[in-house]
């Protein structure tokens, strides 16, 4: 597995945390205006910074009105010098349903380079991606409309143990992530400490996974449901992300008062 390919499926795992196949509220938990920012962290040393906002779409979808979302992800401090990397990628969301019409990515890591423009035709089921076209049934996301879709899931009922799975197209076809709810824990990040709901998403062993790592995902349990922390385990030390800023939110983020 590549680098990128470690930083990307980090950012991934924090931005899309629940399954399309469960019940979504009527209660939406951002608005246009909102940023968030995450820094990871490869033990003591700041590895990367990726910063998420939302805006009104001045561009219309089959004349409806959208989101757009923005996320860019660069390296910092010394792996800025020998691997770095300026990665945006932007997705165009319907502002009712939440379902993406319209994903981009840019990606600038090292010598390495890819774009890729992806379009949502939910009437048809087809997705069109620089790669070809993909059919698929049911709700299907980019990583960063799967972030916002699920934190207006209705976590309610959810008990420990449940099984839940993410279906996303990235790149070259959909993939699918199973995730475990794991309970809820006051976890503390780099804005206070939280009461929050915690995953465990599988993850695949390989050059850079031990055959037993862990990836953990806490989620704020209140209005906002925003990802403050997650931590998965390398064949050699550990990566964390970890929420450094968060502004324009919808509803009050209320850290634990000592």
């Amino acid at each position: 597995m590549k680098k990128y390919y470690l930083l990307l499926f980090c950012l991934n795992c924090c931005f899309s945390a629940f399954s399309q196949e469960v019940t979504k509220t009527d209660k939406t938990a951002f608005q246009a205006g909102e940023q968030i920012t995450y820094k990871l962290k490869y033990g003591f040393f700041n590895a990367a910074e990726a910063t998420i906002r939302v805006e009104n779409s001045p561009v219309k979808f089959n004349g409806n009105p959208a989101l757009h979302i923005i996320a860019d992800a660069k390296t910092a401090g010394t792996f800025d010098v020998f691997f770095k990397v300026r990665n945006r990628y932007e997705s165009y969301i319907d502002q009712q349903t939440l379902l993406p019409y319209y994903y981009t990515e840019d990606r600038h890591e090292s010598k390495y380079r890819h774009t890729d423009k992806v379009t949502f035709d939910h009437k048809t089921n087809i997705i069109t991606a620089d790669k070809g076209k993909f059919p698929f049934e049911g709700n299907v996301f980019d990583f960063l409309s799967a972030y916002y879709f699920a934190r207006n899931i209705d976590v309610s009922n959810l008990k420990v143990g449940d099984k839940l799975e993410l279906r996303y197209f990235l790149e070259d076809g959909i993939h699918s992530l199973g995730i475990t709810f794991l309970g809820r824990e006051k976890v503390k990040c780099g804005l206070g400490t939280f009461n929050c709901l915690k995953f465990n998403p599988t993850i695949i062993p390989g050059r850079i996974f031990r055959k037993n790592s862990k990836l953990y995902l806490w989620i704020t349990d209140d209005n906002n449901r925003i990802p403050v922390k997650a931590h998965v385990e390398l064949i050699v030390g550990s990566l964390v992300m970890d929420l450094s800023e968060a502004k324009g939110l919808k509803y009050p983020l209320n850290p634990i008062k000592k």
